[in-house]
């Protein structure tokens, strides 16, 4: 660029109103304000602070939100320096805000160590001995923790295959003959033949008969001649009426069959909500360890524990009348709840509390907010996250220290009954029977009863003349179910129920005769129950399609597979959880689902709610046996702990 163009350049520049300004400099001429090209470094080393600062400020946050963490410290009030007095919100003002409060349940645990007296007979010669039995009674787990974290997959079909008889000897039968009265050892039982000419003793005399009248008669009528016999009172008439049609207007009572009681859900549910607080009371001398491990600590997390707190409470074993005050939390990605505080109270009083912080570390804390301790141990339900009943009765095996294999038998025995799927309910309780004591390596399951609501269902172990031995209810019949309820690999997601809907393809409400359960397509089909194919085919909207007939007009149809598996045609005889087909979505459907169908002469049922008979019945020849078992079990289910009193003893 030449002279003249730098200064025709120049006079446009002016034109528009630039002109050349002097260069930048950091000296004032105008006291210490900054004017015009003037640099204060102060004011500039104070923006670039700022700038930094709330750069770091902003990825510090990022991080926190990206871990999971809900605040820099610790998830709770336990590891604070000092608690700061809060004054009680009045529950009557309408401005103060107080936390919502979760329900409370009561919860039970208690196991037992019977001591019974039982009958038997060895090579002819009848010998009665003190057997030792195991009661457990509790109620289901309402928290998830890690106790039950590595539980199988829940695979209703697996589980029934897994139920099945087992054979025993007779020598391996548990004798529960129970005798009448306590005795103290072994006591051999010898009979002989009473001689003809042995007078018996005079047992009653004149005077004691006498004496028997006199305090028979003595009492027996008063000066109120109140009415002592079983007959209704004159002056009541109005109180009896003769048998008839109760009226619409009369009160009346019936017990709803097929019905499930769900807790109502809590609106507005916080991250606070989801941690539940539960108190446990120490009724004997236990180790410190084991009585964590049962709480739903893993062993990690039990020697972190005990290292923290070993300079403030070193002792490993809890003594009986202890208390153990533990906060459960969730845990990032998973459905369990982890230990986020520990405290330990001698009665009431404070002894050491360990708290998890955010590092995962579990540390000293301080004591949590004295509570007024309730006489029995309870636990706060969080509703919204409420575990299933497969894996709730797992959690209450492991605590209570029953082996994998029968927790998952008696999970696979009601599995034919009860929707395992489903939330347990605050209150559900369980209780079994076992043979010996807790140190025996050998210990059968005699009884099991799992209370769901309001709804009692019973199991007892039965051994016929063949050596099976199988669990059966009241009346003598098996918990296996005629057919299965889920009958695919995993049991499926229920996506439609039986019932009048509005049809995702055809857009109109009409009838849906059955269930959709929805997996991933290859998922195999079971057959629901013993049976011959009707149908193994393509049938228009159901996109291949099998059907099957069972005993006493009972059909069970599986629509939209993406294959038949190999062998099932029509005439072929099938047996419950024999794989039928794979799940898919052929014929007229919107995603990969098994549509599965009940009928009954014809006519189809909702599969879920139906009563279906049960598979297998006790044969008549055994009813007496099973009735005096059923009679045996009850009386050691409520039979004390300690025998009342011992009226023989062996020498």
């Amino acid at each position: 660029m030449n002279a003249a163009q730098r200064n025709r350049h120049a006079a446009l520049l002016k034109a528009t109103g630039f002109e050349d300004g002097p260069a930048l400099t950091v000296k004032s001429s105008e006291g210490a304000l900054p004017q015009g090209r003037e640099i204060n470094f102060g004011w500039l080393a104070g923006t670039i602070l700022t700038g930094l600062t709330s750069f770091m400020l902003m990825a510090a946050a990022l991080q926190v939100s990206f871990r999971g963490e809900d605040t820099f410290s610790t998830p709770y009030e336990a590891l604070a320096i000092e608690v700061p007095e809060m004054a009680p919100a009045d529950p009557t003002s309408l401005v103060s805000k107080t936390r919502r409060l979760k329900p409370v349940t009561e919860t039970v645990s208690d196991r037992q160590v019977i001591e019974a007296s039982i009958r038997e007979t060895v090579d002819g010669v009848a010998r009665i001995r003190s057997q030792p039995f195991t009661r457990i009674e509790a109620t289901l787990a309402t928290a998830a923790t890690a106790l039950s974290a590595d539980i199988p997959t829940y695979d209703p079909v697996a589980l029934l295959a897994r139920n099945e008889p087992m054979r025993t000897d007779a020598a391996d039968l548990v004798n529960t003959d129970i005798y009448g009265a306590d005795v103290e050892g072994e006591v051999t039982v010898r009979t002989a033949a009473l001689p003809l000419t042995a007078t018996p003793h005079r047992a009653i005399n004149d005077a004691l008969a006498a004496q028997f009248v006199r305090l028979s008669v003595e009492g027996a009528y008063t000066a109120d001649e109140t009415v002592l016999m079983g007959y209704a009172a004159a002056g009541d008439v109005g109180a009896l009426r003769e048998l008839e049609i109760i009226g619409p207007e009369e009160n009346s009572t019936s017990v709803a069959e097929n019905v499930t009681v769900m807790p109502k859900s809590l609106p507005g549910q916080t991250v606070n909500q989801t941690r539940t607080e539960r108190i446990v009371t120490i009724h004997e001398e236990t180790p410190l360890a084991d009585e964590l491990v049962r709480n739903g600590f893993t062993q990690p997390m039990v020697t972190a524990v005990t290292r923290a707190m070993r300079n403030v409470f070193p002792d490993p074993v809890l003594s009986a009348g202890m208390r153990l005050r533990i906060l459960f939390g969730p845990q990032r990605g998973s459905d369990t709840l982890i230990p986020y505080r520990m405290s330990i109270y001698n009665d009431t009083t404070h002894r050491v509390t360990v708290a998890l912080t955010d590092s995962g570390q579990y540390v000293l804390g301080i004591e949590p907010p004295t509570i007024t301790f309730p006489e029995e141990d309870t636990e706060e339900v969080n509703v919204a996250n409420l575990p299933t009943i497969y894996r709730s009765i797992w959690e209450t095996g492991r605590k209570h220290d029953l082996d994998d294999s029968t927790i998952d038998r008696i999970a696979a025995m009601f599995a034919y009954d009860v929707d395992l799927t489903r939330r347990v309910s605050p209150g559900d309780t369980m209780t079994i029977l076992l043979s010996g004591t807790a140190g025996d390596s050998d210990r059968d399951l005699l009884y099991v009863s799992l209370k769901l609501g309001n709804t009692v269902r019973e199991l007892f172990r039965f051994r016929t003349d063949d050596g099976v031995v199988d669990f059966y209810n009241s009346e003598g019949e098996t918990g296996k179910q005629f057919l299965v309820r889920r009958p695919l690999e995993g049991g499926g997601t229920l996506r439609s129920r039986y019932g009048y809907r509005y049809h995702p393809v055809y857009g109109n409400y009409s009838l849906h005769s059955g269930i959709d359960l929805a997996a991933r397509t290859g998922t195999p089909i079971y057959a629901g129950g013993d049976g011959v194919i009707e149908r193994a085919q393509w049938l228009s909207g159901y996109g291949r399609y099998v059907e099957i007939r069972h005993a006493n007009g009972y059909a069970t149809a599986y629509g939209h597979m993406s294959a038949i598996a190999d062998g099932i045609t029509p005439g072929t005889t099938v047996t419950q959880g024999q794989v039928i087909g794979y799940v898919g979505s052929t014929g007229l459907s919107t995603g990969p689902h098994l549509h599965y169908e009940i009928k009954i002469n014809g006519n189809t049922v909702d599969p879920l709610a139906v009563k279906l008979p049960r598979a297998n019945a006790l044969p008549q020849q055994y009813q007496a046996a099973f009735d005096n078992t059923v009679t045996q079990i009850r009386a050691l289910i409520a039979r004390d702990a300690s025998p009342d009193i011992t009226i023989a003893a062996a020498n």
